[in-house]
Formats: structure tokens, C-alpha cells, sequence
């Protein structure tokens, strides 16, 4: 399907430029007219002196020619498209610049008509320009993915292969450099990673063993051995580019307002021309004036005055790792007025930490940690990767147990040396008749909030460890940026338990907390949230949310890269942690809608004021066909300024970004 898309507008590419050149040439003719116009041009050319009409006015036949050519040139492709559209059944607002151009050619007024048709061509390249540049810039996505890839066959060697051919499975070789080809996880080596045109963060990431990569994103500094586990149209990369395409693709309701009184919009300014043609004492001015109204009428300015700004908007947010799947999506964020936060992968990090410590009476710190960091290492278990990682912190030499065996939601037991270590539960502990009176005083006393691990040591409890699912560093500044953003409702739903909900909630300055909750409650404290008269928006991480990411009036789903049910389950899609993009998206939309609105406005007064000008003032119709022009140009460039809307969020750190790219370019 992207490649569909990418020969669609390799196509319309080709046909603009063609349309291009037919434009030039045509106005070429009808600007040597203009020239040959000139009795002493046509006397020195031609040897040939033309006579006066019955109006006085000398007639120039090969004026006359050069113009109509250039006339047919540039209006054909209007008027064609014109018939071809009233065949079908359809009825839109550029029949009334075709009409007038036939007009103007009826009346043997060539050159006004080949100047009318030539500016009217040129307000729609700049429309088509427009919406290709956009779309261009987003099927460059495809294009990061090489086109080729280094596969490792059985043998250890390499072989040249196309990306294309890449299966899950297949084991490839990426070399500092080079574009990574398909989506996959690191089997050896070590490197760092520009994965901005993903995830949106400019600042490059570390790179190890297990780590998943994803396609179209720079392999800077270490080769890399990675295994496939997506290629092709199935990788990230390739669902964000079909994505965004589909988005750029749908209208906003103020786009369909405009589709819908183009039915009645066209035959209405025909009747007013006609009515003013009729009532004007001379005719050849009434004439005119009918073609300039027809000539104005067309409301390119109003036209692209939504198309354009959705376009930059989709652009603006892509660029920063946002993936919108629909332009009515982006509209309706504006309006937003609460706010549902998922706890565990959301707030917080998802990853446990051990963040407290209380040894037994008598018993050292670094003996308490060992002896759980030892049993632990055989576990798979988020506790025991935790402990392990805080062991691996303080540097301790861990023993390899004799035995250890796992128990389903108590903990472990290990055999070291003879010593037989338990780690796990309190009450575990004391059913095994483990010594843990020292628990009653109020010093060892569990601290709210926070996961329990104790570690026992041939019976006798050596105290415990403190766990914590830590909350993300930048989740409390935007939170606080989408309450002066307006956002009355800021709540958290989890299914952990109380204690560590209300320390989360606090420390995050959430308006309600839910906690202990199961699926189907969250989805009525959703619904008791729009029955509150409030317009609802949930974020979690797109696996376990995913009903109420779907119930919800706008579903978001952060740390999207790499997931196919968080692209899938959510409205709008963050590619990577970080919740400052929240409030961001809020301030593209307003800032959108801002646009949009000065975009019609500035379209229905053009309209109405150009209009006025035609029927009572001295506006003619080539006049007319230039400033349509400019209006056109107006919005556009209007809704330019949103490609750079956020842009100072990836200013301070592309600075990092550019030496380490430089680095990692090959000498010569």
C-alpha cells in the first residue's frame, strides 16, 4: 500500500510538472502578444501594418493567434477538468473560472482570457505543490529504509541482498553509517543509535544486546548484528508512513462544510454574474463585469485555507515523534477537558527500582544485598532484575548458587555455600518459621507505597528491600503544563494497589486516583467522567488500555515504536515516553485551529470585498486573476508557519546530535 501511495504521487508529480511546462509555454505566447501587439514590433517583424477596426483600434491577426494559442494552452487543462467533473455528476467551485475563460474567448478577448487561465493554472500548481511538497516529505520516511542489506548466512559470511527480501528471522550486519534496514533486536555489539525520525527524540540512544532497533534509523558509532524481526510494509516505520498518508488523506468537519455548499455555491454566482451582465446599460462592460465575478468567485484562498494548515500540522507533529491518524483527531484536541492517566508504563516507567534498604539488626548492607542479588540472578522475574541491576550498581561479586528453585508468587530459594537463602514474601518467610521479630519495631516498619522484599539466611530474616515503580521525570511538568493549558481533570486509573496510587497520584498532582480497579471499572469511571459534561482523552501504553484507549472520545497511546497494538488501539500515537508531547499536541491544535479560522476569514472577506470591487469598482478580469492569485499565496504561506510550530523543542539538543553523525561518517 506505501508503495502505492509513492507511485500515486510520483504520477502527480510528473502531471504538475507537465501542466508546468504547458503553463510557461502558454504564457510565453500570450506575453509575445502583447509584444507583437505593437504596431512598430509588428511593422519590423511581419512587414505588416494593421488597420483600424471599427472601434479604432488597429487589429493585430498575428496578435490575435499567438494569444488564442496561448489561451487554448493554458485553459484546456480548466476546462477540461471542468467537463469531466459536471459528467460524473459533480459540482464544484472551478467551473466558474473555466466559464469565464470560454467567455472571454466567445468574445474574441484572447489575451485577457490567456492571462485569467494563467493565473488561475498557477494558484493551483501552488495548491498541488503544496499538498505533494507535504506528502513528499512524509513518503521520505520510506526512503530512509536502504534500499539493500547486508544478510550473515550460515556460514558467517555476508551476502548483498535487497531489503525487500528480508524475512523475520533472518540475521543481518549493520555498519556505523548506515540506515538499518528492517526492524530487529541486537544480537552482538554495541553502539549508538539516531532513532529521531521514530521516536522523535533528536538526542541519539544507546545501543546493547537485546535492544530492539527499528527501521529508516542511523546506525552512528558500532556494528551491529541484529535479528529480523520485521521488514517491509510490517516494520514501524512502514505503519507510521502508511498511517500518516491515511491521515493527510481524511477531511475535518470545516473541510466538509466547504464540499457541501459547493452545490449550491457555483450556480449562485453564475445567476448574480448573469443577473448583473443583464441589468448593466452597456453590455461589453456588463460583459466584463460578469467574467471578473466568475474569476473571483472561485474561492481557491477559501479552499486551501484547511487543507493546507491539517497538511503542515500532520507534517509538524510527525516531526516530533506524534502520529496522528486523522485530521478530525487533531481538530477535536482542542477541546479537550480532562485527561485520564494509566499508572504503570505511563506516569511511571514501568520498570522497578530498588530505592530503600533496611538491614536487620547486626547484619551489613552490602551482605543483605549480595545475599538477594545471588538468588535472585537465576529469576527472570521485573523484582529480580531489579535487585540484580542494584547489585550490578554497588559492584558486588555475585555466587552462582548450588540449587535454586522459584516459587509462583512468593519468591525464591537458593542453596550457596551450604547456606540455604530465601527471598520473597514477609508472610512466606514466617510460614517457613523464619526469625522476624525484630519486624516489630517501628524503625523496620513497612514504608506506604512501596514493594517488599525481605531475604532470609538459614532461618533467620536479614531485612528488607524496598521496591518502586519510579515515576518519569518529566510526567509532573506536563501535567502541570496541561492544567494552565485548561485541562480541569487530571486523573489516574491502575489496578495497583491504593498505597502506591496515592503516592504516585501526589507526587503527581493528579486531580483523582482510582486504584484496585479492574478493565470494566475503568470504563465506567470513564463514563462518569463524560457524563460531568467533560470531553475525555485517556493516555496509557496501548497494551492493557487498549478498551478504554477505544472507548475514549481521544485515545493516546505513548511509547508507540515498536508496538503494533499501541498504533492500532489509539487515536494518536506518541513514539516514544515522553509525556511533555501531551501538552504539546494540545498547543498544535489550538495553534491549528487559529490558523484555519484566519485562513477563512481572510478567504470570505476577500470574496466579499473583491466581489463588491467587480460589480461597482474598476476591477477587471486581469486584475481580478492576479490577486486570486495572491490570495491564495496568502494562506498559503499562512499555514506554512506551522511546519515550524515547536520547533525550539529540538533545538538544544540537535546541537548533540550533529558531531556524533559527523563522527561516525567513514574518512574519504
Amino acid at each position: 500500500m506505501a508503495h502505492t501511495h509513492l507511485k500515486d504521487i510520483e504520477a502527480e508529480t510528473h502531471r504538475a510538472s507537465g501542466l508546468l511546462i504547458l503553463t510557461l509555454l502558454g504564457g510565453m505566447l500570450v506575453l509575445s502578444s502583447f509584444v507583437v501587439d505593437i504596431p512598430a514590433v509588428t511593422k519590423t517583424l511581419f512587414q505588416y501594418e494593421p488597420a483600424a477596426g471599427p472601434d479604432g483600434r488597429a487589429s493585430n491577426p498575428f496578435a490575435d493567434v499567438m494569444a488564442l494559442a496561448g489561451a487554448l494552452l493554458l485553459g484546456a487543462p480548466l476546462i477540461w477538468h471542468a467537463l469531466t467533473c459536471l459528467v460524473r455528476g459533480e459540482t464544484h467551485m472551478e467551473e466558474l473560472v473555466s466559464l469565464a475563460i470560454v467567455a472571454a474567448i466567445a468574445l474574441g478577448e484572447y489575451q485577457e482570457a490567456g492571462i485569467v487561465a494563467f493565473f488561475v493554472v498557477i494558484s493551483n500548481l501552488i495548491e498541488t505543490r503544496t499538498a505533494l511538497g507535504a506528502r513528499a516529505s512524509i513518503e521520505s520516511l520510506l526512503r530512509l529504509s536502504p534500499d539493500r542489506a547486508q544478510r550473515i548466512k550460515e556460514d558467517e559470511t555476508e551476502e548483498e541482498v535487497e531489503a525487500k527480501e528480508l524475512r523475520p528471522g533472518d540475521l543481518i550486519r549493520v555498519r556505523p553509517g548506515d540506515n538499518i534496514p528492517a526492524d530487529g533486536e541486537v544480537v552482538l555489539g554495541e553502539s549508538t543509535v539516531n532513532q529521531a525520525n521514530i521516536t522523535g527524540e533528536s538526542l541519539p540512544v544507546d545501543i546493547a544486546v537485546g535492544h530492539e532497533v527499528f527501521s529508516g534509523t542511523s546506525n552512528l558509532t558500532g556494528v551491529l548484528d541484529l535479528r529480523v524481526t520485521k521488514a517491509g510494509r510490517d516494520t514501524t516505520l512502514g505503519q507510521v508512513q502508511q498511517l500518516i498518508l491515511d491521515a493527510e488523506q481524511t477531511q475535518s468537519p470545516v473541510m466538509r462544510i466547504i464540499d457541501r455548499y459547493a452545490g449550491w455555491y457555483t450556480p449562485t454566482v453564475i445567476m448574480l454574474a448573469a443577473i448583473v451582465w443583464f441589468f448593466s446599460e452597456n453590455k461589453e462592460m456588463g460583459v466584463q463585469k460578469a467574467i471578473t465575478m466568475l474569476i473571483i468567485a472561485c474561492p481557491c484562498a477559501l479552499v486551501l485555507a484547511t487543507p493546507t494548515a491539517m497538511v503542515a500540522a500532520l507534517s509538524c507533529a510527525a516531526r516530533l515523534g506524534i502520529l496522528i491518524k486523522n485530521v478530525i483527531q487533531l481538530e477535536f484536541a482542542r477541546s479537550l477537558t480532562a485527561v485520564i492517566f494509566d499508572k504503570t508504563g505511563t506516569l511511571t516507567t514501568g520498570e522497578l527500582s530498588v530505592t530503600q534498604m533496611k538491614p536487620a539488626p547486626g547484619v551489613d548492607g552490602a551482605d543483605l544485598l549480595h545475599a538477594a542479588a545471588s538468588a535472585e540472578q537465576m529469576s527472570k522475574h521485573p523484582v529480580a532484575l531489579a535487585v540484580a541491576k542494584i547489585a550490578e550498581k554497588a559492584k558486588l561479586e555475585l555466587t552462582k548458587p548450588d540449587s535454586f528453585n522459584e516459587v509462583a508468587g512468593r519468591g525464591v530459594t537458593a542453596n550457596m555455600n551450604g547456606d540455604e537463602i530465601m527471598v520473597g514474601r514477609s508472610n512466606w518467610l514466617a510460614e517457613t518459621g523464619a526469625d522476624m521479630s525484630f519486624m516489630k519495631d517501628p524503625e523496620y516498619a513497612e514504608p506506604e507505597g512501596v514493594s517488599m522484599l525481605y531475604v532470609g539466611r538459614n532461618g533467620k530474616c536479614l531485612g528488607w528491600l524496598g521496591l518502586e515503580d519510579r515515576t518519569r521525570s518529566e510526567a509532573r511538568a506536563a501535567i502541570d503544563e496541561l492544567r494552565e493549558l485548561n485541562i480541569k481533570n487530571l486523573s489516574m486509573v491502575t489496578g495497583d494497589k491504593w498505597s502506591v496510587a496515592r503516592r504516585v497520584g501526589t507526587e503527581m498532582g493528579c486531580s483523582e486516583v482510582q486504584a484496585e480497579v479492574l478493565p470494566e471499572e475503568k470504563l465506567e469511571f470513564l463514563d462518569d467522567l463524560r457524563s460531568r459534561g467533560h470531553r475525555v482523552a485517556v493516555v496509557g501504553d496501548g497494551v492493557n488500555d487498549a478498551p478504554m484507549l477505544a472507548a475514549s472520545d481521544l485515545g493516546i497511546a505513548m511509547g508507540a515504536a515498536g508496538s503494533d497494538v499501541a498504533i492500532n488501539s489509539a487515536s494518536i500515537a506518541l513514539m516514544n515516553n515522553d509525556l511533555s508531547r501531551l501538552p504539546f499536541l494540545i498547543r498544535l491544535s489550538r495553534a491549528t485551529t487559529r490558523v484555519v479560522r484566519q485562513n477563512i476569514i481572510f478567504g470570505v472577506l476577500f470574496i466579499v470585498t473583491t466581489m463588491t470591487l467587480a460589480i461597482w469598482g474598476p476591477l477587471t478580469p486581469i486584475v481580478a486573476a492576479v490577486i486570486h492569485t495572491g490570495a491564495a499565496l496568502v494562506v498559503t504561506f499562512n499555514s506554512a508557519r506551522l511546519f515550524r510550530f515547536g520547533e525550539e523543542r529540538e533545538s538544544d539538543s540537535t546541537m548533540f546530535v550533529m558531531p556524533m553523525a559527523a563522527q561516525a561518517t567513514p574518512a574519504g
